[in-house]
């Protein structure tokens, strides 16, 4: 099979205990013996305490990870309260632990609308997150802790699904670059009694639910994950989409500039031909169309 015929993107349910690139390189042996590509990656880190949603891309889909990684993401998030960690998660060394007791739902209900809408959130020491070119968690591993500039983020919506004191069960729905685990640290402190992410399940990642996501195990039999593989098409759907012909794939084949209809959206644009195939990646200039990525060679 080729790579062209197995490119898009599987929705894999990632079980605990492995981490996004432990998937990634499970993924790319089975894909790499199929089509001999090695091109596997994934659009969207999850910890390793962290289950559900995991999105794979697949041969030529792995230009499009930055696209998926904007889709509105949806969690349910385990909180415990009375204690801060390393890591805001319970993978880290406990700093501190205070006495919860006196937690009430009201106390959560006034203290959520301060982290809903566009926000401001610092990442945690224990992060990718890169500062004047290293990674956070290198310089947290070295015992350093440094000022962590607050960066924007969008959380649409928090909803308590449970309150057992002192666990607290939330679904959150936010944009990319959220980090529920600053969340789960920042509520804590808001409330005065610390606390840490106990367990997070990724129920949603744009087009992709976890209803409809795949066992690890099924990467092992290639007929059924094949038959899985979600197409640029069925994937980007929250984004701007047109239809072009022969003529107009021809040009952008060649690197060529095509015309822009006027009542075409003045945005971002993804282009495909009649077989609804991803031909190219489009950006406004005036009245014509600039190919920012082509996915058809040239003749």
């Amino acid at each position: 099979m080729s790579e062209c015929a197995a490119a898009g993107f599987l929705n894999l349910n990632k079980p605990l205990g492995l981490t996004s690139h432990d998937i990634v390189a499970r993924v790319r042996r089975h894909y790499r013996s199929l089509t001999g590509s090695k091109k596997v990656g994934h659009a969207g880190t999850l910890d390793p305490l962290a289950d559900g949603v995991l999105v794979i891309c697949l041969g030529a889909a792995t230009k499009l990870s930055d696209y998926i990684m904007r889709g509105r993401k949806v969690y349910q998030a385990q909180i415990l309260f009375g204690a801060s960690t390393t890591t805001y998660d319970a993978a880290g060394e406990i700093l501190e632990r205070k006495c919860a007791d006196q937690i009430s739902r009201a106390d959560i209900e006034r203290a959520l609308p301060r982290f809903i809408g566009d926000i401001k959130q610092a990442p945690p020491m224990y992060s990718a997150v890169k500062v004047r070119g290293k990674k956070l968690y290198e310089l947290a591993r070295q015992g350093k802790t440094i000022e962590r500039e607050p960066r924007p983020i969008t959380i649409h919506s928090i909803k308590i699904l449970s309150w057992r004191n002192p666990l607290l069960e939330l679904e959150i729905a936010c944009g990319a670059g959220t980090y529920i685990r600053s969340l789960a640290h920042d509520l804590g402190a808001e409330l005065g009694v610390g606390g840490y992410l106990s367990g997070l399940t990724r129920t949603a990642s744009g087009a992709f639910k976890l209803r409809d996501s795949l066992p690890l195990e099924v990467i092992t039999d290639s007929a059924e994950w094949l038959r899985h593989i979600v197409s640029p098409y069925n994937a980007l759907t929250a984004y701007n989409r047109v239809k072009l012909g022969a003529g107009e794939i021809n040009n952008l084949r060649h690197g060529r500039f095509i015309r822009r209809p006027p009542d075409s959206a003045d945005c971002v644009v993804f282009a495909f031909d009649a077989a609804n195939q991803l031909v190219a990646i489009l950006e406004p200039r005036a009245d014509l169309w600039k190919p920012r990525k082509v996915f058809v060679s040239g003749s």
